[in-house]
């Protein structure tokens, strides 16, 4: 069964970068699940920021992010990235990577394996 551990999160200045992973700890090949990266900011609901489908490895990005984040898979080390560029405040919260057995779906509910929440703070 998936099991999936991140790492990679922190306290970063405005206008710096972060790169959140997501390994699979359990064996099982995470280019066979579509892998979504969530974050919830205080007071907020979970928002998908990117994921990445199976196969020819699909991407979606939410507007808010796109030309900032990029989604990458290392299919050898068996681990998703989530490179964060020219941080924002606004990109403040807990992110969470999580795994869909065959499609990026936009909604939380649909995700069956969640890794544990890394926190991500951007401030001055």
């Amino acid at each position: 069964q998936l099991e999936l551990v991140e790492s990679g999160g922190g306290l970063v200045q405005p206008g710096g970068s972060l790169r959140l992973s997501c390994a699979a700890s359990s064996g099982e090949p995470v280019r066979n699940y579509a892998i979504a990266w969530f974050r919830q900011a205080p007071g907020k609901e979970r928002e998908r920021v990117s994921c990445m489908s199976t196969g020819s490895g699909r991407i979606h990005y939410a507007d808010s992010v796109k030309g900032r984040f990029t989604i990458s898979r290392d299919n050898a080390k068996n681990t998703v990235y989530l490179q964060m560029n020219t941080l924002k405040p606004e990109d403040t919260g807990v992110y969470y990577c999580a795994a869909h057995d065959y499609r990026c779906s936009e909604y939380e509910g649909d995700y069956l394996v969640w890794a544990q929440g890394t926190q991500v703070t951007v401030s001055s």
